[in-house]
């Protein structure tokens, strides 16, 4: 029998939302890259997002890329 704890741990599978709805990703689109990383600018793994494979080296190619043109900051400015 399962118990409360095992229900509360149970994950729903994730998946890759660009291969799901066809989205192109795009060093320019600052908002969607802004969701793939945290508040300390580090980007997000593919466990964590569920992206797949391809499209997570696609992804981190674009942040790299938003970050030279200085569209991302590198890192947060600390006081």
């Amino acid at each position: 029998m399962e118990s409360a704890r095992d229900k509360r741990y149970m994950n729903r599978k994730k998946y890759c939302r660009f291969c799901k709805n066809k989205e192109e990703i795009d060093y320019k689109n600052v908002d969607l890259l802004a969701r793939y990383i945290t508040e300390r600018r580090k980007i997000v793994p593919r466990r964590v997002t569920g992206v797949c494979a391809k499209h997570q080296r696609i992804l981190s190619t674009s942040i790299k890329r938003a970050r030279i043109l200085a569209l991302i900051p590198f890192t947060v400015l600390h006081k």
